[in-house]
């Protein structure tokens, strides 16, 4: 298959005339592994800045973190810091970088609260406002594109985790991801819709997860090393908002929770529930960072058994309401500026669900399954008009 920036790489005309500019970072590869940025230079391509998201140009930052901005010693561009810039600021980063395009080249997870899409989302905001067109070099969804999962998101819980209306599992490429919030969200803040091309990924299908388009997977973040992290992501981030370990600090993050107060009732009382494609293993673990680190914990493993029946938000969802039920003295919410808990004003999972709903369901003792739309085609959400590919 050939991904949009290598199309790109073959005719830099696709971007259309004058000077771009590159939103990218580490993932942003041609299928040799020659970095984008380079390619494009070596075929002639006006390449004149380079822009990063959070994790910084070449991911070395941890979650929250980005690099500073400065001069990309291999091309010799400046290097715009985009994380945390947003409105007028991230208009004038824009006008001041003297760009007359900017090229969108990430590689996406698929779930509404990884940020690369909201980056994505407020430099289209920031382009349409000051007449910079806006292009996407578009890459497969790694979960495939069959299947949306999740409420969309409440507005009032807007935040960079989730900037507007899309399921928690989106099932889009970016480039129509950005097809449907150019007609629905950006005009809404731009007060216009930006330029936008999408460079479609040819021989994409579908029903085509990651490790079946024949692509080298590039970890787009730190902690997301793997296809089986990204296939379990659209639900176990969701304990990010918890008081439990999300596996950060181990080599299997989001792939295994755990907390200190867990006990032998955990792995069985999730085995009861029979839920499709997944089994849950028993297991102990110590994070070298991040929430409890260095402390014993136990908590499970999620094996996936069939990536097809398994629902990860759904999943997710049984697993807090399993323990609220059995650690009601334990179990607790994380609020937005945690890192310390217990403090600040939101709580993340509110930001993460898009709505305060989950988080009182879990706590009422009501069943929170009825709060996760059954699994449907993306279509049905951002309408058939925006899908790219069959």
């Amino acid at each position: 298959m050939t991904t949009g920036i290598a199309r790109l790489h073959a005719s830099p005309g696709l971007a259309g005339p004058g000077r771009l500019g590159l939103v990218t970072n580490h993932t942003g590869v041609l299928p040799d592994l020659r970095p984008a940025a380079h390619a494009l230079l070596e075929a002639g391509a006006r390449l004149v800045a380079l822009f990063g998201p959070e994790h910084g140009l070449h991911g070395t930052g941890q979650a929250g973190e980005s690099e500073d901005a400065g001069t990309d010693p291999a091309t010799g561009l400046p290097v715009h810091d985009t994380y945390g810039c947003v409105g007028e600021r991230l208009d004038k980063l824009l006008i001041d970088s003297g760009v007359d395009a900017l090229v969108y080249d990430l590689q996406d997870i698929g779930a509404r609260f990884y940020t690369y899409v909201w980056t994505m989302f407020d430099l289209m905001a920031a382009a349409a406002r000051t007449g910079v067109r806006f292009v996407v070099a578009d890459r497969p969804n790694p979960l495939g594109g069959l299947v949306s999962e999740g409420p969309l998101l409440d507005p009032a819980w807007a935040s960079f985790v989730g900037r507007a209306p899309i399921p928690v599992r989106h099932g889009l490429t970016c480039g129509e991801l950005a097809r449907h919030l150019n007609t629905s969200d950006v005009p809404q803040v731009a007060g216009v819709a930006a330029d936008l091309t999408v460079i479609e990924a040819v021989g994409w299908r579908r029903d085509t997860g990651a490790e079946a388009t024949g692509l080298p997977w590039v970890a787009p973040s730190p902690n997301m090393p793997t296809p089986a992290t990204a296939t379990v992501y659209p639900g176990t981030c969701l304990f990010e908002g918890t008081n439990l370990s999300e596996g950060r600090g181990t080599t299997q993050p989001f792939e295994i929770v755990g907390a200190p107060y867990i006990d032998a009732r955990f792995a069985p009382s999730l085995a009861e529930l029979a839920l499709p494609g997944v089994r849950f293993r028993d297991l102990r673990f110590v994070p070298a960072f991040h929430k409890h680190a260095g402390r014993p914990l136990r908590g499970v493993q999620l094996h996936i058994t069939d990536r097809e029946l398994f629902a990860p938000v759904r999943t997710a969802v049984a697993m807090l309401a399993t323990l609220r039920r059995l650690y009601p003295d334990d179990f607790a919410w994380r609020t937005e500026d945690a890192g310390t808990e217990g403090t600040g004003h939101r709580h993340f999972v509110d930001l993460l669900w898009g709505s305060d709903r989950l988080r009182h369901t879990v706590d009422a003792g009501d069943d929170p399954l009825p709060l996760c739309d059954p699994p449907t085609p993306p279509g049905r959400w951002a309408g058939d008009g925006v899908l790219l590919y069959p």
